[in-house]
């Protein structure tokens, strides 16, 4: 089975498999993904981000249909937390979207982070990548929900919402550094619940000390995912959002920036993966380690003496 032919053909089994491959890291990985790249930049990319028990797998269900609606076809990426000690991941995520499993417009993927920071698996981009060359028009990135640190969505995708709840302290984290900065559309789920003002006057508070200027204000919208109420008015949001990223061309530099990124980040894992392979694994590096902790030598001569090793090779 020609892996990439199948996959550019629509067969869904080719584009679960050339998932795994790339996953997993088989040997034909990277020829798949050097064959489908040229392929790719067709799709839409919406990160989805928020607090864990925010709604977000609920909310991303209904946003799916709207655009299911509109005869979309959509893959979604759910990512869940992989466990420190067993190394596991429950993938729970898309048991809220169980209904759509059997939609043959929709293919969902689970993914566990496996240790990386962030809220997003190491292998996300690639996925994507192949959704994207499988022809889809819109590609949805679900995060872990980890908090204020889960910023790596806003490398991955075109369009960021960000999901918030009354009543689970967003209201004091609006005014801190981190996760609420990077939305370009909000969305106060559960919408029902007592403090839903207070929340969105902290978030337009917020937004008001930002002191770039910035041709687009992230719009604030309430919803209440599990009756379906306010995910039209949400779904317009975020189309008028990538029509303000492909009108004013922010769209190309943000994608510019991200394949940038992307580079930074293989080179910089193939240079860790050189290390470990052939640098600390030695009785030289040992031998270093040990003249640190007798403090006859230090980490920054051992990490100077490591870098010309890796770059003399």
């Amino acid at each position: 089975m020609d892996l990439v032919k199948e996959l550019l053909n629509g067969s869904r089994l080719a584009l679960a498999r050339a998932i795994t491959a790339v996953e997993s890291e088989y040997d034909n990985a990277v020829d798949i993904m050097k064959a489908i790249y040229p392929k790719t930049g067709n799709a839409r990319i919406l990160g989805i981000t928020g607090a864990p028990g925010a709604g977000k797998s609920t909310l991303t269900d209904k946003i799916v249909k709207q655009y299911l609606a509109q005869g979309k076809k959509i893959g979604i990426v759910a990512v869940d937390p992989t466990s420190p000690f067993s190394g596991g991941a429950i993938l729970g995520d898309r048991i809220r979207m169980n209904d759509l499993t059997l939609n043959e417009n929709v293919f969902i993927r689970s993914m566990g982070t496996r240790g990386s920071l962030g809220g997003l698996s190491k292998k996300t981009s690639d996925v994507v990548k192949l959704m994207d060359a499988f022809g889809m028009d819109l590609v949805i990135i679900e995060t872990v929900g980890v908090g204020q640190s889960e910023v790596d969505i806003v490398k991955n995708a075109d369009s960021t919402l960000v999901v918030l709840v009354p009543g689970l302290g967003d209201d004091i984290q609006a005014i801190k550094a981190g996760i609420l900065e990077i939305g370009d559309v909000f969305a106060i789920n559960k919408a029902d619940r007592d403090g839903c003002d207070k929340l969105n006057v902290e978030i337009e508070m917020m937004l008001d000390l930002d002191s770039r200027e910035l041709a687009w204000r992230p719009p604030i919208k309430r919803t209440i995912a599990s009756k379906d109420v306010g995910v039209d008015e949400l779904v317009e949001a975020l189309d008028e959002h990538f029509e303000f990223l492909e009108d004013s061309g922010e769209l190309a530099t943000r994608r510019q920036e991200r394949t940038r990124d992307e580079i930074i980040a293989m080179i910089n894992e193939q240079i860790g993966r050189y290390i470990a392979d052939n640098i600390v694994v030695g009785d030289e590096f040992n031998r270093q380690v040990e003249a640190v902790n007798q403090k006859e030598s230090d980490p920054y001569t051992v990490v100077s003496t490591v870098m010309q090793q890796v770059l003399k090779a």
